[in-house]
């Protein structure tokens, strides 16, 4: 198994040439974010990932978490990596200085997950819902709650959680039974949550449940839904740690992947809670957490991806295997032909993915810090890309996770390799934060139909926009991703004339036109990547291998990745008829 190498060339790349970070250092309050600071921040994230977090990547895919006692205990080396972690300062780059934050920007939070979760995708889990806990409270909840909780999560002594599911109530929200009783100045929570990443384990002294569950006088549905904070141990006035809250973990899930993430089954047995947010207003105040996470699950795709890449690059740089056209004896695989093909496959959408997700959540800084009259640009941005950043990215991470498997051919199959676990880990991230299926029908609905496309065709005019500028300096590709773009107006145009009253029309579209718009996504960034890299050869750039591999691998996407729009342009406008024909009887086999 090879060595993670944290990516950060390609990162500064992206941040400092396609974000470009200079407009984020120039909103307000992140003056101090200069480019020196950013780069001296990425080169120490990537040396903690690569020494402290990456060594326990593969001992805790086999010892995983556990319950002991009463108590989950996560993976030998989890816990020393978490307190180094906060030791150095982690968890509070990007929160607001009134708590102990360091008021960085969020996208250089996002670039620096992308090291952890690449490092060990089970242990990154932990600070991934604690940040999206943070930004919730800080959102909703009273000037007490804030005062009492967030210093400490801010700082990592603490950590956070999203309680939704169920056992009867996945998805479906509406059905939630988990209840909340006034009690003096407090609510009494009662109910089972499933699937809680980290809802219990033993890395930080306290951890914040957020729970979704219902008042007395709840309406039915989703409108009757409000959200509580809930501390395994209740905080006193003074903010230091009482007795424990009729909180706990009773059992962990057996799962395919992560098994050094603990997925708890919790249980509150009117355990203490505080109400977040206004009665009945859970769902709004838990999407500030979703969403967030959402952003960040989709970046894991892409970290998951990066690590099964390398594994398969070093892999192909060492196995002697058979001789390749033009060679004399056997010679390493890389040199084959359909070697080449996966690992450029796998290359050229790792940097695709890394500019969408990168470039999508600089919209997130934007949207808050930009002046008043262009926030609405950047929410309208990033409301629209992050289910694509979600569910594209994801998509496209498990695919070459199995790639990178099928390099190493019967090694990848056999688990001490480590291809198998990243094939294994990266299966969850299509799935939690909403499946693709939810992630594509908030695309279509809540992102395109509602506003009639409008949010769309702003992006698909930046995209036009390019053209000129690609028919000057890369003319060969400029065909291709002509016709790219004018697939997803077609797949917008026919989603508006046939869609929009016809929910099993866009049910049937929504998965196809989301990765549509993925795909092209992806060519629009890696072509402004090949204009930028052939702008400083132009001017003598020294660095001249980086630089030309990012107009070869923009060739090869656009030849080889691109082509993947006609085919989902056609499936998306097939409509729904064939779908729901078949009687689900139909589905079940039939005996002689």
């Amino acid at each position: 198994m090879a060595g993670y190498r944290a990516p950060t060339k390609d990162i500064w790349f992206v941040l400092e040439e396609l974000v470009p970070w200079r407009e984020i250092n120039s909103l307000p309050g992140y003056e101090e974010a200069t480019p020196d600071l950013v780069r001296a921040a990425l080169r120490e994230a990537a040396r903690f990932a690569e020494e402290v977090i990456a060594p326990t990547n593969a001992v805790g895919d086999r010892a995983g978490a556990r319950i002991e006692d009463g108590e989950v205990r996560v993976p030998p080396g989890f816990a020393d990596a978490f307190d180094q972690f906060r030791d150095g300062g982690w968890p509070a780059l990007s929160f607001a200085e009134e708590y102990g934050g360091q008021q960085l920007p969020m996208l250089l939070a996002i670039a620096t997950g992308e090291l952890w979760q690449s490092a060990n995708l089970a242990w990154s889990n932990c600070p991934l819902l604690a940040e999206g806990a943070v930004r919730a409270i800080t959102s909703h909840a009273s000037d007490e709650l804030k005062r009492r909780y967030l210093p400490n999560m801010v700082s990592g002594v603490w950590t956070g959680t999203m309680n939704l599911t169920e056992p009867q109530a996945g998805s479906d929200l509406g059905l939630l039974r988990a209840t909340a009783t006034p009690q003096g100045n407090h609510y009494c929570i009662r109910g089972q949550k499933i699937f809680i990443t980290y809802g219990d384990h033993d890395m930080a002294d306290n951890i914040i449940h957020l729970v979704l569950a219902r008042l007395p006088d709840a309406p039915p549905g989703v409108r009757g839904i409000s959200l509580f904070l809930v501390p395994k141990v209740l905080v006193q006035e003074d903010g230091s740690l009482g007795e424990g809250n009729r909180v706990r973990a009773v059992s962990l899930e057996g799962k395919l992947g992560i098994h050094g993430s603990p997925t708890c089954v919790m249980e509150y047995d009117d355990a203490v809670g505080y109400l977040v947010g206004g009665p009945h207003q859970g769902l709004a105040c838990m999407f500030t957490m979703m969403n967030d996470a959402r952003v960040r699950v989709g970046l894991q795709g892409l970290s998951i991806a990066e690590r099964a890449y390398q594994d398969a690059v070093a892999y192909a740089r060492e196995r002697v295997q058979g001789a390749a056209p033009g060679s004399e004896g056997s010679v390493t695989i890389i040199h084959h032909p359909d070697v080449r093909r996966m690992l450029m496959e796998m290359k050229a959408q790792i940097e695709a993915m890394r500019a969408v997700g990168y470039v999508g959540a600089s919209h997130l800084d934007r949207a808050v810090r930009a002046s008043g009259d262009e926030r609405a640009y950047h929410q309208a941005r990033i409301d629209l890309l992050t289910p694509v950043i979600k569910a594209w990215i994801t998509e496209t991470g498990q695919q070459i996770a199995s790639t990178a498997l099928q390099v190493f051919g019967g090694m990848g199959f056999v688990e001490e390799t480590g291809a198998a676990q990243h094939y294994r880990d990266a299966r969850i991230t299509t799935i939690y934060e909403g499946t693709t299926g939810i992630q594509a029908m908030d695309f279509v609905g809540r992102k395109v139909l509602r506003d009639r496309g409008q949010a769309l065709r702003v992006l698909v005019d930046e995209m036009r926009a390019m053209e000129d500028q690609l028919a000057t300096e890369l003319p060969d590709l400029l065909s291709a991703y002509r016709g790219g773009v004018e697939r997803m107006e077609q797949g917008l145009d026919w989603l508006l004339a046939n869609a929009g009253n016809d929910l099993v029309n866009a049910g049937a579209a929504a998965y196809n036109l989301l990765m549509l718009c993925g795909v092209v996504a992806g060519a629009q960034q890696v072509l402004r990547a090949a204009l930028v890299a052939k702008a400083r050869l132009a001017a003598g750039d020294p660095d001249r291998s980086f630089l030309e591999a990012k107009l070869t691998t923009a060739e090869f996407y656009v030849e080889h990745i691109l082509p993947r729009a006609d085919a989902h342009l056609t499936a998306a406008t097939a409509g729904g008829e064939s779908l729901m024909a078949l009687p689900e009887e139909e589905f079940e086999p039939a005996s002689l």
